[in-house]
């Protein structure tokens, strides 16, 4: 299957996720911030990134432009719970920066398996399947 990096600063989220990956038979790398993820990557190369959008220490956006930047065949899931504003307004602008899916926080492991299958398997596909609300 895939190796996936998961990216987010809540530990919680980070576990959860490692745990639904591993089960659907992926390889996962953790890293809390998006420095730690470009850090991650430039040691091994992963086939998808999943990263929250708001973080500290380089947030979710900034990320998805340094890694469509110097890696740009890696697939990229943003999700979102929000914040100040709705999380549809900060996956609007991930799709736009280059997010190939978008995950709103909640969201089922169904979503995330969609999603998933939607990033490899689409051959670089930009429409971006959202979660249940």
């Amino acid at each position: 299957m895939a190796r996936i990096l998961i990216v987010d600063d809540e530990p919680d989220i980070l576990v959860i996720l490692d745990r639904m990956l591993r089960r659907m038979d992926h390889e996962t790398v953790l890293a809390a911030n998006g420095k730690e993820a470009i850090r991650r990557l430039e040691e091994s190369p992963a086939d998808v990134v999943i990263t929250d959008l708001i973080m500290p220490e380089s947030e979710g956006i900034e990320t998805i432009a340094a890694i469509r930047k110097r890696w740009p065949g890696v697939k990229i899931i943003a999700m979102s719970g929000g914040g100040r504003q709705s999380p549809v307004a900060y996956l609007a602008v991930a799709a736009t920066l280059g997010a190939d899916a978008t995950l709103a926080k909640p969201f089922e492991r169904a979503d995330l398996a969609d999603a998933l299958r939607h990033v490899l398997g689409a051959g670089g596909a930009t429409s971006s399947p959202t979660s249940r609300s």
